[in-house]
């Protein structure tokens, strides 16, 4: 074999090579993407590189494989439901309150569910392996909860805190936490309408809103009839 034949077969080899990794490369990074959805683009933005990122991410992965998750038993799911529905309930008379009652009842699913519960870094980092498409709302609601706890939120601020909490809460829960139209009231009948309607996250947020809104909306005052001269009269 002639040098300038090895030569060739050399750097076709390498280019062989190169293309496999690459391909590899792109095939784990498309799987990344995948799963973690927005928090993959967080965690890039966190880290500043775009390698770094992944091997975090890889690293939450095999410590999620090792967890003991367990699902929810219907009795479970059905008690979790009650739960939720009295937090709303209470949010009429006590924003504060049941925001604060919320954040515990979302802790406490997490920890049945069986991630743990220690360190809330760690416990984002667990939860977003299966669970990234609703973190950045438990982000928010965490942050608005923090803020509750040292006065600085709004009675707006916690009703969005509801909000962001009751989408971890149902996809944790595997299902709405919002009881059926059976075993509501007649504005939960409404709420449940909004909800039926899936084709956008706002209808899902709009039936969370009216069901956590504290201030009754008063209706508008009829207009006067207009003064029609011509209006035959019926005093007669």
């Amino acid at each position: 074999m002639s040098p300038t034949v090895t030569v060739i077969l050399i750097v076709v080899i390498l280019v062989i090579i190169a293309a496999v990794v690459f391909g590899t490369q792109v095939a784990r990074r498309r799987k990344l993407q995948n799963t973690f959805g927005p928090e993959y683009d967080r965690v890039v933005a966190d880290t500043g590189s775009r390698t770094e990122a992944e091997k975090e991410l890889r690293e939450r992965e095999k410590r999620h494989a090792e967890l003991e998750l367990r699902p929810l038993s219907p009795e479970s799911q059905a008690r979790y439901q009650a739960a939720w529905e009295e937090v709303q309930i209470q949010f009429v008379d006590n924003p504060t309150q049941a925001v604060t009652t919320a954040d515990e009842l979302v802790t406490r699913l997490i920890e049945e569910r069986g991630y743990p519960t220690g360190d809330h870094e760690t416990q984002m980092a667990d939860l977003s392996v299966e669970h990234a498409g609703t973190l950045q709302h438990y982000r928010d609601a965490h942050e608005i909860s923090r803020r509750n706890s040292a006065g600085e939120a709004g009675t707006e601020d916690l009703r969005q805190a509801l909000v962001h909490y009751r989408a971890l809460f149902g996809d944790l829960l595997g299902t709405d936490p919002v009881p059926s139209v059976d075993h509501a009231s007649p504005d939960a009948s409404s709420a449940a309408a909004a909800r039926s309607d899936t084709s956008t996250s706002e209808a899902a947020e709009s039936s969370s809103a009216a069901r956590t809104e504290s201030v009754p909306r008063t209706a508008p005052a009829p207009r006067p009839a207009a003064d029609d001269t011509n209006a035959p009269d019926t005093s007669r």
